[in-house]
Formats: C-alpha cells, sequence, structure tokens
C-alpha cells in the first residue's frame, strides 16, 4: 500500500514516475438550460464558471452548494444513474417492439478477487436496466483453447450481443491473441485493434470506443464543457484509457499531448491544458502548482493511500491532488464518484448498441 499524506509533497510523489501502470450514447435530445455544477468547499480561489450548460434531457443535474472559492464537480455518479436511467428505457422499448433483450457476455478465469468484484458489480449493473448476463468462470490454470471454445460459442450465440473478457488474464495466457478472439461486432470493451484502428482513423467509425474513455469524454458532453479548439493533455498512454482518450479528444478538434513516463518536464506541458485527462495511477502526482486556472481535469485514478482514520485503514486518492487543483481548476472529477461509476454505465450503453445494430432497431 502507498503511504501518502494529504497531497504530500515529498520529492518522490512530486516526481513524474519512472513507470506507469499499465491500466490505470447517444439517445436523447439535447436540452439546454442554466445549471451550475456541485461544488465541493476549497480554500478560496476564483474560478471561472460556466455559461449556459448543454444538457440531455431526462433531469437537471444536482444543484451547486454555495461556495463561490471552490471548482466545481463533475459528477460521474449521478451522471451514469441518467445513463443508466437511459439505456434501461430503450432495453424495455426493444423488448416490447421486436422480443429482443440485450445480453453481456463475461469470461472469467482466475480467483483474483479484485477481478471477481468487478464482475459481480457488471451482472449487477445488467439486471438493474434489464440486460440479460451471461457468465463463465473458469479456473486460474485452465488452457487458452478452453477459453477461446467459450468465446467461439459467444461469438455465434444470437443471444449475447456484447462479450467482455475480464483482465488481467492468467501470465500464461497471450492476452492479445483472447482478446482478438472476440468477434469485433461484440467488442463492448472497444479493444479489438480493428475498432483502436477506426478510432484511429479520420473518415472512419468505430463499432465500440473503449468504456473508460469514452466515459471521460461523456462527462464533458453531459456538462457542455467544450472541447472544440482546447488544448488538452491526457497523463498516460495505456492501450485501455491513455491512447484512446487522446484519439477521442482529437477526434472533436482539441489540440493534443500525451505525457508519458518519458516525457520531460511534464509540469510545463500540463500547465497548459485547458482539459487535463489524468490515467496514470500514481496518487495526487498531479500538483496544483501544474494546472493552468481554469482548466478542466477528468481524474481516471484510483490509488488506495494510508489513512488511519477511515476504518478500512485507507482511502481512494485519483492521480491529481484533488485539495490543491479544486483551488485553481474550473471543474473536477472527484475520486471516488468521477470517471469510475461511468464506466460501467458506457458498457452497458455499448451492449444496448450492438443490440440495436444486430437487430436493425431504431
Amino acid at each position: 500500500m502507498v503511504a501518502i499524506g494529504e497531497c504530500s509533497t515529498s520529492t518522490a510523489s512530486r516526481l513524474f514516475p519512472a513507470s506507469f501502470r499499465k491500466d490505470a450514447a447517444a439517445s436523447a435530445a439535447v436540452l439546454v438550460r442554466r445549471l451550475s455544477l456541485p461544488r465541493r468547499p476549497c480554500a478560496s480561489s476564483k474560478v471561472p464558471s460556466f455559461g449556459t450548460l448543454a444538457v440531455r434531457a431526462s433531469a437537471p443535474l444536482p444543484a451547486a452548494v454555495a461556495n463561490e472559492a471552490s471548482a466545481k464537480v463533475i459528477d460521474g455518479k449521478y451522471v451514469s444513474k441518467l445513463i443508466r436511467d437511459e439505456v434501461s428505457a430503450e432495453v424495455s422499448r426493444m423488448k416490447e417492439a421486436i422480443g429482443v433483450v440485450p445480453g453481456l457476455a463475461v469470461v472469467l478465469v482466475g480467483d483474483r478477487k479484485d477481478s471477481a468484484t468487478y464482475v459481480r458489480n457488471k451482472k449487477k449493473a445488467c439486471e438493474s436496466v434489464g440486460i440479460n448476463s451471461f457468465e463463465v468462470h473458469l479456473p486460474a490454470d485452465s488452457k487458452e483453447e478452453e477459453v477461446f471454445k467459450f468465446i467461439s460459442g459467444f461469438n455465434d450465440d444470437p443471444s449475447v450481443h456484447g462479450i467482455l473478457v475480464q483482465l488481467p488474464l492468467p501470465s500464461h495466457m497471450n492476452e492479445e491473441s483472447i482478446l482478438n478472439a472476440v468477434s469485433i461486432e461484440k467488442d463492448v470493451d472497444g479493444f479489438h485493434p480493428l475498432n483502436i484502428g477506426r478510432l484511429a482513423m479520420r473518415g472512419r467509425e468505430p463499432l465500440f470506443v473503449p468504456c473508460t474513455p469514452k466515459g471521460c469524454i461523456e462527462l464533458l458532453h453531459r456538462y457542455g464543457i467544450g472541447i472544440k479548439g482546447k488544448r488538452a493533455v491526457v497523463i498516460g498512454r495505456s492501450n485501455i484509457v491513455g491512447m484512446p482518450a487522446a484519439l477521442l479528444l482529437q477526434r472533436e478538434d482539441a489540440t493534443i499531448s500525451i505525457v508519458h513516463s518519458r516525457t520531460q518536464n511534464p509540469e510545463e506541458i500540463i500547465r497548459e491544458a485547458d482539459i487535463i485527462i489524468a490515467a496514470v495511477g500514481q496518487a495526487n502526482m498531479v500538483r496544483g502548482s501544474w494546472i493552468k486556472p481554469g482548466a478542466v481535469i477528468i481524474d481516471v485514478g484510483i490509488n488506495p493511500v494510508e489513512d488511519s482514520k477511515s476504518s478500512r485503514g485507507y482511502k481512494l486518492v485519483g492521480d491529481v491532488c484533488y485539495e490543491e487543483a479544486c483551488k485553481v481548476a474550473s471543474a473536477i472529477t472527484p475520486v471516488p464518484g468521477g470517471v469510475g461509476p461511468m464506466t460501467i454505465a458506457m458498457l452497458l450503453s455499448n451492449t444496448l448498441t450492438s443490440a440495436k445494430r444486430a437487430h436493425n432497431f431504431q
């Protein structure tokens, strides 16, 4: 467990890390109304406010706490609920119209507790919106051929519209080969190289976009935060978050810089950003002094740090020092409750999209 205090200013936590962790919706019309984003208390600091916010019709975003000194909170937990409600309504409409229920299959190999928890949460999320869930749980010493067999079966099963292989896989398995075995038409995780390739190319459309980066962009859209023409910095270049997030921002006509473990003077590059997406897996790495006044911060990181006040002995923090950043930024996602809930919401959305596409349902 990492021992870092409240946004520790130790040399080790201030320096850019030598290595990164590998991981680190269309539907409703747009309703424009003037809203304030929720805020969290921080020390006094002037920050710009947003003008008219574009929010998709469903329900108003949560009202702001009366504190003009803090960055506005981009509430991923609330937005994810709006998206789940939208998905649930569309699942019901599809079932009533053509008798089809979207289905998501998950392949879990091994006995990692964290992976089992993720799979359990995905199953509960499916049930909450009416999506059928299918699960295969194989022992850690299974052969690759067994995994391929189940993936092949799900590829051929018309009741399954999305297939997710829970990562990481046991070390003796070839992750790339197994992920590539998933039919691109059911690749709701968006990791298939053809989907990533289409995402990278102008004039091409991927069938699916990876869920966490998609959730990041969706939060910006839902809160009416402009991307076009802005300078955006993505911290981290993983295949799961950093790289596809940069591609999505580029598609939105932002000017992109990617900061990674070999970047020199990362603070200077980050300080130029209007939008920061931090996905590096390093607790409190980005300091308040690294942030341009008025920048918008999407913090993907979720890192345990020791906390003697917590009954668990630790608390979860992001890659950005929240206490410092909220004095400088105009808006920021909290950790937890920011990007995390959006990932599963986007998985549900992708599964619904796959089912609609398979049955040509509009």
